[in-house]
Order: structure tokens, then sequence, then C-alpha cells
């Protein structure tokens, strides 16, 4: 396998920079990455996006309005990044015990 097709391995811990990574990996990435943080019980979760032309902004936004494990979701304060990053709300997973 060559270098560049090297699966790469993301910190899951509650903050994404989408900047790494190409904008066709996006609407697969977000929602792996979502996943993986709920997993660990991670709720709130920032996406950082860049504040460019709102092109990613707009396709992240897209993203999430489509998930249902997403309760919410808005643009950061001036300390987390304001209109360049979003912040994620997700609903906890349910847990299964077996009895009904």
């Amino acid at each position: 396998m060559a270098e560049d097709e090297a699966p790469v391995v993301i910190p899951i811990d509650g903050t994404i920079d989408l900047h790494t990574f190409s904008p066709k990996d996006v609407k697969d990435l977000v929602p792996e990455y979502l996943l993986a943080c709920r997993e660990r019980e991670i709720l709130a979760v920032r996406i950082i996006h860049g504040k460019g032309t709102g092109t990613l902004r707009r396709t992240v936004h897209a993203i999430l309005g489509r998930l249902d494990y997403v309760k919410g979701f808005h643009l950061a304060g001036e300390t987390a990044g304001s209109w360049g990053a979003t912040i994620v709300l997700l609903s906890p997973q349910t847990v299964c015990n077996g009895d009904g």
C-alpha cells in the first residue's frame, strides 16, 4: 500500500479539523467521526471547517441535518473558532439491556 493510501488514524477527542482531509471524503468522514465520538460518550463535538467561502460549512451542516443522532448544531463562539467551526450536540447511544 502506498504511503498516501495508508489509513489515517484520527484521534477521537471531540474535535476534528477538516482542513487535513480531501473535501470528497467529508460526507463519509463526518458521520463516522461522530459515531466514534458517541461510542466514547463524547456528546459535544467541534468540527473545524474553516471560514473560506462557506462551501465546506454548508456541506457539513447539510450532513448534520440528515443524521438522526444529532440533537442540534450551531456555529462556535468566538473562543472556539467563530463561524469557522461548528459545535455539534449528539444524542447518547441507547443501551439495550435485553429486558424487552
